[in-house]
């Protein structure tokens, strides 16, 4: 039955076609309604009922008639009724199955059932099913006036709630996207105000150190020199001719002391000691390099040299000796930059480029290459990969890979927004099994002014 109906009237089974051969306007849309909300037709295979409501309700409204219900859905695909008034017996499809058809398919379209049949059961299946009123041939026109209105008004009221459900449910998804943004937003600022304590206790332990580390450094060279001129004179003592007593005595007391070993180990010791001097100048020098505390104005920066201070501060993940590190850097162009905050963005791909990894032997190679005014930072590892699904999330906030505790889902948001900043672009690909490689590209004449103020 229903196949024959589509045929006929050319109404498919999906309601939303059905619709979409309706006018293009709304029916929530205010344009919609005053053009439609008064259009009435009038369903009868009574010749004689057809024309009696059609005159009487053609005072007021503009009406259309139809002599069965395929008749009906055939207008009713052609364009919108605001109410159909329809009897019950027809041949064909009978007024409750019209009533059915429309209920499903055309939901702002009211329905007044008109019968000659006068039973209570009737009267609850058409009002259950969706008709807003049931009449009773024959039906008093007045009756049939006020039926008319009151259906017209159920219409209007029912309409105007889907309008006001819809305005909410929009207003509540902006609301709820204002809300995540904030989230985020206050996300990014505590991440950034932790770094920037980060940066200034950095800075102030390096400067602490600095001064007595360069002293240890310098005074090391000159203690070598001093120890040399020690041992040297020692060796002229050892070369005298000295009384037997006083030679054994001497010779006692070197024996005591361990002399020969004492003084063999002199050179070892200085060494040990010139060695982490120049570990401990290395670390203040770099701490001072990450932070860049003294560099808070925008100034061109040679990114290699911030990527190789970040590179020793994670000597933990990098000197083990499981990750063979491939350096690629190419002569590039300094970059207009904040170089602290860059250097936020090389720890955080390195960190996750070593833990990509995990505890097993891998591969973590930077290129760094200039193509035209861009330069272009790559960092590449060939750990387990990223899956399509978590690609597509990597730098929203608090998303994370990492086992919970072990990251917070900010670092790379925190990276996006810096890269965003600075007019340039970071992009990851990933394939599971062979690796990933983290893409950011910044062009070096940034106007970095601008780009902090949007």
């Amino acid at each position: 039955m229903n196949t024959a109906l589509n045929e006929i009237t050319g109404i498919s089974s999906d309601p939303h076609l059905a619709l979409g051969r309706m006018s293009q306007t709304s029916p929530l849309d205010p344009d919609y309604a005053e053009n439609h909300d008064r259009r009435i037709l009038i369903v009868d295979d009574e010749e004689s009922v057809r024309k009696l409501f059609a005159a009487y309700l053609g005072e007021n409204y503009s009406c259309e008639t139809a002599v069965d219900a395929l008749g009906a859905l055939e207008l009713l695909a052609r364009e919108p009724f605001a109410l159909v008034i329809t009897d019950m017996q027809m041949p064909g499809l009978s007024g409750i199955e019209l009533l059915r058809k429309i209920t499903e398919h055309y939901k702002d379209t009211a329905v007044i059932i008109v019968s000659g049949i006068n039973r209570t059961q009737r009267v609850m299946d058409a009002i259950r099913v969706g008709a807003a009123d049931y009449l009773t041939k024959p039906c008093e026109l007045d009756v049939l006036t006020i039926s008319v209105e009151r259906a017209l008004e159920r219409r209007m009221l029912l309409r105007n709630a889907r309008r006001y459900k819809q305005d909410l449910e929009h207003r509540n998804a902006e609301l709820a996207g204002q809300k995540t943004e904030m989230e985020n937003l206050q996300a990014q600022v505590l991440h950034a105000e932790k770094m920037a304590s980060l940066g200034q206790l950095a800075a102030g332990v390096a400067h602490e150190l600095n001064n007595p580390a360069g002293f240890i450094y310098s005074n090391i060279d000159l203690l070598k020199e001093y120890v040399d001129r020690l041992k040297s004179c020692l060796s002229d003592y050892d070369r005298l001719d000295l009384p037997p007593a006083t030679a054994v005595r001497i010779s006692a007391i070197k024996k005591e002391s361990d002399y020969d070993n004492m003084v063999a180990d002199l050179d070892s010791i200085l060494s040990d000691c010139y060695s982490g001097a120049e570990r401990i100048r290395d670390v203040v020098q770099n701490l001072r390099l990450f932070s860049r505390l003294d560099e808070a104005e925008i100034k061109r920066v040679d990114l290699n040299e911030g990527i190789e201070s970040t590179l020793r501060l994670l000597s933990g993940y990098y000197k083990s000796g499981r990750i063979n590190l491939i350096r690629d850097f190419g002569q590039i162009p300094q970059v207009n930059c904040y170089a602290a905050q860059l250097n936020q963005v090389w720890m955080n791909v390195l960190v996750n480029a070593a833990q990509a990894i995990g505890s097993g032997a891998g591969e973590v190679r930077i290129t760094t290459r200039c193509e035209e005014r861009t330069v272009m930072v790559s960092v590449s590892d060939n750990g387990p990969g990223i899956s399509p699904e978590q690609l597509k999330k990597i730098f929203d906030p608090f998303f994370t890979t990492k086992p919970v505790g072990e990251g917070t889902g900010l670092g790379l948001s925190i990276s996006h927004g810096i890269i965003e900043r600075h007019g340039g672009k970071i992009e990851v690909e990933s394939t599971p099994s062979k690796g990933t490689t983290f893409t950011i590209s910044l062009p070096i004449d940034a106007d970095l002014d601008l780009a902090l103020s949007n």
